[in-house]
């Protein structure tokens, strides 16, 4: 069956009428700030103690907009005799938001939780140029990350918090069975050191 001219016409009037008698809701931004889930993709936080600059982060960003510069030192031996270790310092972590696309790949792909994401969206500016936030911005923004859910009740512990758990308690045991040991050999200890010498009997009023 064809269908009725003007019929399409009919249903976008007919919805132009409903919209009509519906009141509109205005959002008085920015004297009022929005309601934003809290895992709202604003920015990229920066927590940079967890960073080991392994620029898996930058190599994996689709966009290239992760900008990272390092520079190697060297550390001491931690023992008398033991070889010295290199590791990496981060000097300069930025972040263009002009280029960023919001994938999170960077926040996935980071092996120490380096990274997170942010609710705040008001970093607006009026230079393209300003868009690359370097790493300063990016730890304040460390500030406005939510705190993660709750783990469930039923739910397996996680293997990390597990083997630490394991680890304590066993360097708890090894110091309990230490303190027992020390314990057991003070109370084995030679007795005629804290005896007293035994002295023959005298006769009451001269000698032997």
């Amino acid at each position: 069956m064809p269908p009725i001219p003007g019929s399409g016409l009919a249903k976008g009037l007919a919805v132009t009428l409903r919209t009509m008698t519906k009141r509109a809701h205005t959002a008085q931004y920015p004297e009022v700030q929005p309601e934003l889930p809290p895992r709202s993709r604003g920015v990229i936080g920066l927590f940079e103690e967890n960073c080991t600059v392994c620029m898996l982060c930058a190599r994996e960003c689709p966009d290239w907009c992760i900008y990272i510069d390092s520079h190697k030192e060297t550390v001491p031996a931690a023992t008398p005799g033991g070889r010295e270790r290199s590791r990496n310092v981060l000097d300069r972590f930025a972040i263009d938001f002009s280029l960023c696309m919001y994938c999170g790949i960077c926040i996935e792909v980071c092996p120490f939780d380096a990274l997170f994401w942010s609710p705040e969206f008001e970093y607006a500016e009026t230079d393209i140029h300003d868009l690359t936030h370097e790493r300063d911005k990016l730890r304040e923004w460390m500030w406005t990350v939510p705190a993660p859910p709750a783990l469930d009740p039923c739910a397996e512990e996680p293997k990390e918090i597990a083997a630490a758990r394991k680890a304590a308690e066993k360097a708890e045991a090894a110091a309990a069975e230490a303190a027992a040991a020390a314990a057991a050999a003070e109370a084995t200890a030679d007795p005629s050191a804290d005896a007293t010498p035994d002295t023959p009997d005298t006769p009451a009023g001269g000698t032997a």
